[in-house]
């Protein structure tokens, strides 16, 4: 495809750029290659076009007893460096400008429901598979509902942990089986990746299936502002885990997020296998802020058990209403449920109302 870029354009920046085709090529999203060719044609129809001022560095070198041609640079130039770096430092900051808060535009009328599915870890001999089943199946035919993963789908097991494999029945080939399966059962709002996860590094596979799925992935943490046909913004801070702990409070660390952070309406957070709720106002704005965080499905952990952890798990997930026919600072806007099949017929009671 033809650059859109006019014959003066190009020809200016080359004259600004030292002639170097590279930089050019870069600034105008072109191969180079392409530009060369659109050079010849610009060319032919009398356009001066200016010589390189690159050198490669294939000067002579003398020895005395003998001399001999250097080898040019087998690394780009400091020019075209210095441009690719710019360019990657603009897609950084497009994206995470972008991250902040996430805009989602909620299109249907009435209250929603989001099913925030604890940590998966769907490899896992431990894992309620069956449970995952139902619950993924409420969703699909519950209208409004919407599904949510707070991370570490799969085991993962890498480095000196892969060792664990052979303590389950499930190869790391099938896990990633299992893991699509799973993905692929519902309509997702968003997808966290947790610690397990993001042992893959950069290549992370979770990433590619959610992108079929065209589901919202993001590693680690996701805020939302869901925006209702009403003009309502409800905000949803998801993380893997919110840093701080306590012994006394396992919701410490979505609250302090609340109370030292971003003053949203529902905080919720995975990781450690473990339920806990709090409910906060914020004494400016006068939304009711949510801590919530959700255990795991995966019921039978031999960590766990070997650490002598306490069993604080109310259920494998968390189902949230939202219902935008109530006002910003209503204490029942946001309503948190351990059940999620009574959270389906409460949202479906809503939606009838």
């Amino acid at each position: 495809m033809q650059s859109k870029a006019s014959d003066d354009q190009i020809l200016k920046s080359l004259q600004e750029a030292n002639g170097i085709r590279a930089i050019v090529a870069a600034k105008f999203k072109m191969n180079e290659r392409t530009l060369q060719m659109r050079l010849k044609k610009m060319k032919d129809k009398g356009y001066v076009i200016p010589d390189s001022t690159y050198q490669p560095g294939r000067q002579v070198v003398d020895k005395g007893d003998y001399e001999f041609t250097a080898l040019p640079d087998d690394d780009v130039s400091i020019e075209e460096l210095i441009a690719q770096r710019k360019r990657k430092f603009q897609h950084k900051r497009e994206h995470e400008e972008a991250s902040k808060l996430i805009p989602i535009k909620v299109k249907m009328d009435g209250a929603i429901g989001i099913l925030h599915f604890g940590d998966p870890h769907v490899d896992d001999d431990g894992c309620d598979i069956e449970a995952i089943e139902r619950h993924t199946d409420l969703v699909n035919r519950t209208e409004g509902l919407f599904a949510a993963n707070v991370g570490d789908t799969t085991n993962n097991w890498c480095g000196r942990l892969a060792r664990l494999y052979a303590d389950q029945t499930t190869s790391a080939a099938q896990a990633w089986k299992i893991a699509e399966w799973f993905i692929n059962r519902c309509n997702w709002l968003y997808m966290i990746g947790g610690n397990h996860d993001l042992w893959s590094g950069s290549g992370d596979p979770l990433r590619w299936i959610a992108k079929q799925q065209d589901a919202l992935y993001k590693s680690s943490e996701a805020r939302l502002a869901l925006r209702f046909p009403n003009g309502l913004e409800v905000r949803v801070n998801a993380r893997h885990d919110h840093s701080g702990s306590s012994i006394w409070n396992p919701a410490h660390g979505p609250m302090k997020a609340a109370l030292m952070g971003t003053r949203d309406h529902l905080y919720v957070a995975g990781h450690k296998h473990e339920s806990a709720y709090s409910v906060l106002k914020d004494a400016i704005s006068g939304i009711t802020m949510h801590a919530c965080k959700v255990a795991s499905y995966k019921i039978y952990d031999r960590y766990a058990k070997e650490r002598g952890f306490r069993d604080n798990c109310l259920s494998p997930c968390a189902l949230t209403t939202i219902n935008p026919a109530l006002p910003p600072d209503h204490p029942d806007l946001v309503k948190v449920w351990w059940d999620p099949e009574e959270g389906a017929d409460y949202l479906t009671y809503l939606r009838r109302r």
